[in-house]
């Protein structure tokens, strides 16, 4: 499912309108119809409320003037309050403005302070907003006039149905320019953008809506956005029949190299979660000290000494053990609970140039990393990294703050640099692809702020990765599966308070639902 950046909506709009011979007219004609369907369906009790349109100059004023057209027809009562004089008007929008004369909808111009404080006793008995100030090309601060005006709106606390996308809010981030409109629910034309589903993007948008304006299919798959939202189907489409006679050798042998003193957990629920997701042998080495403890906490998963040094971190000597025992392996996943000591370091900057096989690299493995990223670009197979923002912020030399800014941007231009698969992990957490394209996963909760969860999370990735999926495909299955697992968990015993455990043990119900009938 795309999901498109303001840009590439413009772009559709003009292909539509001057390729394929659809007027703008015609769109904005569309576009408010649908959006005035969401709408009543949206707020049924509508017919016996006060509806108040807050609408700017431009198209998206213009969207909100055949809503109102469209609402004051079937008999509602509605008031437009149009940002600007009318005279300022043009093109379609000027048009649609007009045909509200006739209708009698009243329409109040507030184009300063003086006129805005002459409306807002008027303004503050209306019972339903729908805002249609700004559109999808808002990129600039919101300021003066237009700041006191949405702060108005959302200070009077009612519904607001927000057109397109709400006002203020950046549609390619998420992120609210200044002050931005808090809207009950959105109708989103064509196509979802980036700024809806990515946080805190999706607070503002309340509940998501898309509305078919007729843009073609054809049109939208030349422009080739390169954002997408993953989608169950998706992922179901995604599994392989496992036949019945398939054995643990047909499903893969892992290595995980994991774990240092106080971190033998991390090192557990990766090999464990490996185990749950499919994979058919799993093999988890670490430090020679951990190894008595270790042996008796995974069941089910080998385990094999490295040796260490004298603070019980790996020591770079492991090298030879490691690539010793990633004979017959079909991925390797390192770094949970390794440490990040010098020698550590060392080693996994070591592994990364020499392994053949898939690698999954993930907490200490990337902070082991952080100074000298560009051992990436010398990895003979395919990587994946899993980083919360923190470890992102490390690995690129930038503030959290301006990575959790523009996400998107930040986890892309990594991937295309490196050619790597990055998972950046968070609320939406994004995967990223060497050739630029973008995936927004949906699954997850707040419940998921435990310890652990990434470990399992690296589990999962490389048990799909030890199956045979190939990496997109790996990193899509996991980060999806974990974030389903964990709302399962919160469906059935609340909102936070559930483990990383308990995702794991969550995993095979997970996968029944996308394997089985």
């Amino acid at each position: 499912m795309y999901l498109v950046t303001a840009q590439e909506m413009q772009l559709m709009d003009q292909s539509t309108i001057e390729d394929f011979g659809i007027p703008g007219r015609v769109l904005m004609e569309n576009a408010g119809r649908e959006a005035t369907r969401i709408f009543l369906e949206t707020f049924c009790e509508a017919s016996h409320k006060r509806i108040g349109v807050i609408a700017g100059p431009g198209n998206n004023g213009g969207d909100g003037f055949v809503m109102a057209r469209c609402l004051g027809q079937k008999g509602l009562g509605v008031t437009v309050y149009l940002l600007a004089e009318r005279h300022r008007v043009r093109g379609d929008a000027a048009a649609n403005l007009k045909l509200l004369t006739p209708l009698n909808i009243p329409v109040n111009e507030i184009y300063d302070e003086k006129s805005f404080l002459t409306h807002q006793a008027g303004m503050r008995h209306e019972h339903i907003w729908i805002d249609a100030i700004f559109g999808t090309g808002l990129a600039a601060e919101v300021q003066g006039f237009f700041k006191e005006i949405i702060a108005f709106i959302n200070q009077l606390n009612r519904p607001v149905f927000s057109v397109d996308i709400p006002s203020g809010l950046h549609s390619d981030t998420g992120q609210p320019c200044g002050e931005c409109i808090r809207a009950h629910a959105t109708a989103a034309f064509a196509f979802a953008k980036l700024g809806h589903l990515l946080y805190p993007g999706a607070d503002y948008t309340g509940k998501l809506e898309i509305a078919d304006i007729g843009i073609p299919p054809h049109v939208a798959d030349r422009i080739g956005p390169k954002q997408f939202l993953l989608t169950p189907p998706q992922i179901r489409n995604y599994f392989k029949p496992r036949p019945f006679t398939a054995h643990k050798g047909d499903t893969g042998h892992l290595l995980v190299v994991a774990g240092s003193p106080g971190k033998t957990g991390a090192a557990a629920m990766t090999a464990l979660s490996a185990m749950r997701i499919g994979a058919g042998l799993v093999t988890l080495a670490i430090p020679a000290g951990l190894h008595p403890a270790l042996e008796t906490m995974v069941m089910e998963t080998m385990t094999h000494p490295l040796p260490e040094t004298p603070a019980g971190s790996l020591d770079p000597s492991a090298f030879g053990v490691i690539m010793g025992l990633l004979s017959g392996k079909k991925c390797l996943a390192i770094g949970p609970g390794i440490g990040i000591s010098r020698g550590t370091a060392t080693l996994v900057r070591r592994i990364i140039r020499e392994t053949a096989v898939p690698l999954v690299i993930d907490a200490d493995g990337l902070n082991c990393i952080a100074k000298s990223t560009q051992v990436l670009k010398k990895a003979g197979a395919a990587v994946i990294l899993t980083p919360h923002p923190g470890e992102m912020s490390r690995l690129v030399d930038r503030p959290v703050k301006e990575i959790q800014a523009d996400r998107v941007k930040h986890a892309r231009e990594f991937s295309v640099k490196f050619n790597v698969h990055t998972v950046l992990k968070g609320a939406r957490t994004l995967i990223a692809h060497p050739d630029g394209r973008v995936y927004v996963n949906p699954t997850g909760n707040s419940g998921m702020a435990s310890g652990g969860m990434g470990d399992v999370l690296t589990g999962i990735i490389s048990g799909l990765l030890t199956q045979g999926y190939a990496a997109e495909a790996a990193a899509h299955m996991g980060v999806f599966i974990h974030g389903a697992c964990a709302d399962a968990l919160a469906d059935r015993m609340g909102p936070f308070g559930f483990l990383a455990t308990d995702v794991i043990h969550e995993i095979p119900a997970q996968i029944k639902k996308f394997t089985g009938p």
